[in-house]
């Protein structure tokens, strides 16, 4: 198979997991012996992820399952506590996998003398319930998947995965592959959407009421994220339950989401539209609770909260074989 002469290239991946055990074969067995390293981070899995990880991962560790949060900062911990053998990283949920022909480009990559980005974006090729979604501006977005660790960072508070690289960065032709399986069950969709609803609703209230910056200045002729946190920044000031509609249009009828079928309007409509109204009703709940700093008229000031210890991961196990 492509790629797997190249076994053992200066790689470690990182890939986080939560009862994962219909995607993370799958993900895993893409880059094993590929990677010369692996880690897989469970946040409280009750399936069989985590047997499934010791078949492939080094290193299995858990790590204690935030409610309120979603990915970044999972990721984060996991560059900040982890024993790194190589400052190449590359960052995978369990619903994304590598392609032979990625893989081999990843493999050439490393293998130059010297390598002048510190980051690369590689292009997303979104499968929804079997189907390649190929329009609507989703399925081919950018992402900033593979970044020296010494270089490149996530924001604990973002809740949309995305990795702040200090220097260069360039884009890797081969795309990366994104199923997540458990979506095709509708049901297992809307409980997630309406979790992730939750959060980013809370994110979007913090950056209203305490102005907290995104970590990149927002800029429309700038890199990938730069020119997503311009075009978020001003989605921000539409009014609410419009902008689920505008967004909606751009991507179903400029960006041509049309053209992906009756599959792809289930997904167009789903992602960029329901998803982002639950958002935008969550958040107007949100707005009319006083500020945490303001407790409601007549009520004393609520005692500051105690400081909490960062939650510490516990390694279960390091790979010991597993498949080819």
């Amino acid at each position: 198979m492509t790629g797997e002469a190249h076994a053992g290239v200066p790689l470690s991946v990182l890939v986080v997991t939560r009862n994962e055990e219909l995607n993370l074969e799958r993900c895993l067995a893409s880059v094993h012996g590929f990677a010369g390293q692996i880690f897989v981070v469970d946040s409280e899995s009750d399936d069989r992820t985590r047997d499934i990880a010791r078949r492939y991962a080094d290193e299995v560790h858990e790590l204690p399952y935030d409610h309120s949060r979603i990915i970044p900062w999972i990721f984060q911990w996991g560059l900040d506590h982890l024993p790194f053998r190589h400052d190449w990283v590359l960052i995978l949920e369990a619903d994304q996998a590598v392609p032979p022909e990625l893989r081999a480009e990843i493999a050439a990559l490393l293998a130059r003398a010297e390598i002048a980005e510190d980051g690369f974006y590689i292009r997303r090729k979104q499968i929804f319930r079997g189907t390649w979604i190929r329009h609507g501006g989703y399925g081919g977005k950018l992402l900033l998947k593979l970044f020296r660790r010494s270089r490149g960072q996530l924001d604990p508070l973002e809740q949309d995965t995305r990795v702040y690289v200090r220097g260069r960065v360039g884009r890797l032709a081969s795309p990366l592959e994104e199923w997540n399986k458990k979506e095709d069950a509708i049901l297992f969709y809307l409980g997630k959407h309406l979790r992730y609803a939750d959060a980013l609703a809370r994110e979007e209230l913090l950056r209203r009421r305490q102005g907290v910056p995104w970590k990149l200045t927002p800029r429309l002729f700038g890199t990938a994220d730069e020119r997503t946190l311009w075009l978020k920044s001003r989605y921000y000031r539409l009014p609410l339950y419009l902008r689920p509609a505008l967004y909606f249009g751009w991507r179903y009828f400029l960006r041509l989401g049309i053209l992906d079928g009756k599959n792809g309007f289930i997904f167009h409509f789903l992602q960029a539209f329901w998803y982002r109204l639950v958002i935008d009703i969550r958040l107007e709940e949100l707005l009319r609770q006083p500020p945490a700093d303001q407790p409601p008229a007549g009520q004393p000031p609520a005692a500051a909260p105690e400081g909490r210890e960062t939650p510490r991961a516990s390694e279960t196990s390091r790979r010991g074989g597993g498949a080819a």
